[in-house]
């Protein structure tokens, strides 16, 4: 069994670099410099309708760092015992995420962008899609 003994502490919150210059700003992100994992993945959700909520599971073995590359939205982590929310509105700040908390993200601002960067390539076995499992896969883990 994998392990599942992360809790809503060990999310940080990372200030990434930001290049001012006359004409914007630049935010870069390297493998294992402003991250501690090496991307393989990077996606992004945008256009989603008001109300909506996105993630609503936990993985076994991917690593993330969430960031609003635009607009606002909140992530909710969850370790099985407590919950803790982060309020994502700049786009040189994110979430670090490691595997084995439950996610959950909402109250999307209008055109709000959640770009991901991931430590795997998708996998729907490294998922975990169901909050009663995921809280005996905490419990096992824990014991």
């Amino acid at each position: 069994m994998k392990d599942f003994k992360s809790t809503v502490y060990d999310c940080n919150i990372l200030q990434l670099p930001k290049i001012l210059t006359e004409r914007g700003n630049i935010t870069a992100i390297n493998n294992l410099v402003e991250i501690p994992f090496e991307t393989k993945r990077i996606y992004y959700l945008y256009d989603i309708p008001g109300g909506e909520s996105r993630g609503g599971h936990a993985h076994k073995d991917l690593q993330q760092l969430i960031v609003a590359a635009s607009g606002s939205f909140d992530l909710i982590v969850d370790d099985g015992k407590v919950k803790r929310k982060f309020s994502l509105s700049r786009p040189n700040v994110g979430v670090y995420m490691p595997a084995g908390l439950w996610r959950e993200l909402d109250d999307f601002s209008s055109g709000s962008i959640c770009l991901v960067l991931a430590s795997h390539v998708f996998d729907e076995r490294d998922y975990i899609r169901d909050y009663e499992s995921f809280l005996k896969r905490k419990k096992l883990s824990i014991a």
